[in-house]
């Protein structure tokens, strides 16, 4: 096999091995963080790959939301919720196209990697109850004080200190070395100065994430989402599904993804969907609402993709505004100067430079907040409160920002063949596994990246740690 083999994967002759650890991952995001500490805390010498000068990953662009129900900090709220109903709000969402088993694990290990996190880690977290996101039957959102990614992720890198656990940054991992079973024997890493190192391990981790980043794999996996504005970590190039696919791994929902329909044009700022919750709307360049925005953000971006001159105008009220000032990344869009005032109608019309058919769209708003009439998207404005002056506005694009397919893994991260059988030392979790989102971008619920991330993280570190022992 060439030195340069285009699928990832090296023969053990071509290794140099300067070392070797026991259990080896790839990825310094999330997943990677979680499956570090578990493998360490498991009784297993650990090392961290990545490519990066620092570990944040995908997860520090996130609100650093996971889902966790009948958590501790559930029961303290007084908030009622299973790990039952989690699974019905997937499989109901999915539209029954994921698999029931793995989201009821999922759904039953949310509130275990949760309270360990926090018990034993040191992460700060507590639950969102301020309101509740689409597709979820409970307030069971769980995250860091300002609900930040870079939070969560500024938290577990204190814990990776303190459990002295290894990290390389600027390393990325260009080839893993396997022989014909499937076993992998170390990892490649090529440093800034363009020298190349090979690591041993007994088992490794992929922790580094999907292929969001690959135009390639996008135009032949995900056209309809290849004019969204990306914004995930650049680094997610799919390699993890490009070496689990040579060493005979299943891949499946190779389709799926998760975009969002509120990315503050021009300026890289998440708006939060509560201001669509909580009452608010989205219209086009014409004025006129174009889809039912409670169904979820995800679905919401290749929709806007589609409208004239892909973007849209998302319009919400003084109290939404206040409601969302909890959370930093709307502080960011304060600060960014994005989000435009208006006393009146009129001046909505004005200061969005839209025609006065916006003025006949919150009309009709605030007829079906009043319960006169019938949305023809089918949205149900009940949920919500009706929208009163002044009005706030800003203009979003629809974005992608990570994808939800990969390898197919048992329920403790270890990566299958198409017959079922485990690999024999290879693990995955976050972005390289197969999610619970379904074959689509119309299965995903808020929390359903961070979710399977550090669960699966959690998860394969142990049995990693387990496995080498």
């Amino acid at each position: 096999m060439s030195q340069n083999s285009p699928s990832g994967i090296l023969p053990l002759d071509a290794a140099d091995f300067g070392g070797s650890v026991p259990v080896l991952v790839i990825g310094g995001g999330g997943c990677g963080l979680c499956a570090a500490l578990s493998a360490k805390e498991n009784g297993a010498e650990v090392l961290v790959l990545e490519r990066d000068a620092s570990a944040l990953g995908t997860t520090a662009m996130s609100t650093g939301l996971i889902p966790a129900p009948d958590s501790r900090f559930m029961r303290e709220k007084g908030l009622s919720d299973s790990p039952e109903q989690f699974a019905a709000d997937i499989m109901k969402k999915t539209k029954g196209q994921t698999d029931p088993d793995m989201a009821l694990h999922l759904a039953r290990e949310g509130a275990p990697t949760v309270e360990w996190l926090a018990d034993v880690h040191g992460v700060p977290l507590s639950v969102v109850d301020s309101f509740q996101y689409p597709g979820h039957s409970a307030k069971r959102m769980h995250g860091t004080p300002n609900r930040t990614g870079g939070e969560l992720m500024g938290a577990l890198h204190q814990a990776i200190e303190r459990n002295s656990i290894d990290i390389i940054t600027d390393a990325p991992t260009t080839h893993l070395f396997a022989d014909e079973t499937g076993r992998v024997h170390g990892a490649r890493i090529t440093r800034p100065d363009g020298t190349t190192e090979d690591i041993g391990c007994d088992t490794a981790i992929l922790a580094c994430c999907g292929f969001a980043g690959s135009r390639e794999m996008l135009q032949e996996y995900i056209p309809e989402i290849m004019e969204a504005t990306f914004f995930g970590h650049p680094g997610n190039k799919g390699d993890a599904i490009r070496w689990g696919r040579a060493l005979g791994a299943d891949i499946a929902d190779i389709h799926s993804f998760q975009g969002h329909g509120g990315l503050a044009y021009g300026q890289g700022v998440p708006i939060l969907w509560a201001h669509i919750i909580l009452g608010g709307f989205q219209v086009n360049a014409e004025g006129k609402r174009f889809s039912n925005e409670a169904r979820g953000y995800s679905e919401q971006a290749t929709d806007i993709v589609a409208q004239p001159g892909r973007f849209a105008w998302s319009i919400f009220d003084q109290r939404i505004h206040d409601a969302m000032k909890e959370f930093d990344d709307y502080q960011d869009a304060i600060k960014a100067d994005c989000i435009r005032h208006a006393e009146t109608a009129e001046e909505l019309v004005r200061i969005t430079g839209l025609p006065d058919a916006l003025k006949a769209t919150v009309a009709d708003v605030d007829a079906f907040n009043r319960g006169e009439g019938k949305d023809s998207f089918g949205r149900d404005f009940s949920i919500g409160k009706p929208l009163t002056p002044p009005y706030k506005a800003v203009k979003v694009s629809g974005a992608l920002f990570h994808t939800q397919g990969g390898m197919t893994v048992d329920k403790d991260g270890r990566v299958l063949r198409a017959d079922k059988s485990a690999l024999p030392n290879l693990f995955a979790g976050g972005g390289a596994a197969r999610g619970i989102s379904g074959p689509s971008n119309w299965g995903y619920l808020a929390g359903n990246g961070l979710l399977p991330a550090t669960v699966f993280g959690r998860l394969a570190g142990r049995a990693a740690a387990l496995q080498v022992r």
